[in-house]
């Protein structure tokens, strides 16, 4: 966790898109009109995963590690991440002249494992049922006095995934079009803490509905609860991309107050959404990447007779699971 624990603003998520400007891609936000007639609806699709390092993350690590001091870039930067926010540290740390240690899954996708090395990173394994990732990831970095660039409970990260929930409200305006909903994937919160910062101060009356896979609904049970719950150390998904423990505390503070609410995938579900991305929109898109888009397919969003927007966040998928997905065509 980083020594600033402020709540971020939406006056944090304007300012964080300054700050990557140049260095994010503004991604396209994109339509089907066999989808619309499918569903009754206006689905728009923001795909997130032509983003660089194929995934929202990278908007979050720059706007964090941009505002490193010199002192701390000496230091460099470690980060635990399945994959995704990996990849992202391990890139925008090379852009910055960072050197950076990232603590992953043994089990990661072979593609997030191969891409993080690629970027330049230093990549330390764990077992993600036995071990706690924190508790690695927190022990080499005072072992090594490294700054510690977390993947979701982070003012400057959640500012930074905000700046995509910022695009679509701007990129549909430009269409002419009114979000009535928006939908996002939900794993530690920082996307969807984000982006609800940016619906609050930029589209107010458009629901924000967080997906989550069935077996790792922490957020869902956690708004019922009152309070952030753990999943169960038993569970298994091959959504990796949202596979955390428990939600965020700075995250779940943000979520708690402006979420509409949380609904659930299966990874049958996910998959389906996987290919329909492939044929319909020729984005490929990974397995949680994909929950947002199975919501709006499956009706647990409803999209007919109105204007949905959902986020399509990464597309690391290796590719016997891009088989899988197409098989079920």
């Amino acid at each position: 966790m980083t020594e600033d624990v402020r709540l971020p603003t939406a006056a944090d998520v304007r300012e964080a898109a300054d700050r990557i400007a140049g260095h994010a891609v503004r991604t396209p936000l994109l339509s089907s009109p066999r989808l619309d007639a499918r569903l009754g609806g206006r689905l728009l699709i923001k795909a997130e995963s032509l983003q660089r390092v194929g995934a929202f993350k990278f908007r979050g690590a720059v706007n964090r590690i941009s505002r490193l001091t010199e002192e701390e870039r000496a230091r460099g930067v470690l980060a635990f991440s399945s994959g995704n926010h990996a990849q992202a540290v391990a890139h925008a740390a090379a852009l910055f002249g960072v050197s950076a240690v990232i603590v992953m899954p043994e089990d990661a996708p072979a593609v997030k494992l191969r891409n993080t090395r690629e970027y330049g990173a230093e990549v330390v394994t764990y077992d993600r049922y036995t071990e706690d990732r924190e508790g690695v990831g927190m022990a080499v970095a005072a072992e090594r006095g490294m700054v510690v660039v977390p993947p979701f409970d982070d003012p400057h990260v959640i500012a930074g995934q905000g700046t995509l929930g910022l695009e679509v409200v701007q990129q549909a305006r430009e269409r002419g079009a009114t979000l009535d909903a928006f939908v996002v994937p939900t794993s530690g919160g920082g996307l969807t803490a984000g982006c609800a910062l940016a619906l609050e101060a930029e589209s107010p009356a458009t629901e924000l509905w967080g997906t989550e896979p069935v077996d790792f609904d922490d957020t869902r049970r956690s708004l019922e609860a009152g309070e952030r719950v753990r999943n169960d150390p038993a569970a298994r998904s091959i959504c990796d991309a949202v596979q955390t423990e428990t939600p965020g505390r700075l995250t779940f503070g943000i979520n708690q107050r402006l979420l509409t609410g949380i609904v659930t995938v299966t990874d049958d579900e996910a998959l389906e959404a996987m290919a329909v991305a492939m044929t319909e929109l020729k984005v490929v898109v990974e397995p949680g990447g994909a929950i947002a888009l199975a919501a709006a397919l499956t009706g647990r969003v409803e999209v007919e007779g109105r204007t949905v927007a959902v986020v399509c966040s990464g597309g690391n998928a290796d590719p016997g699971v891009l088989v899988r997905a197409l098989e079920r065509l």
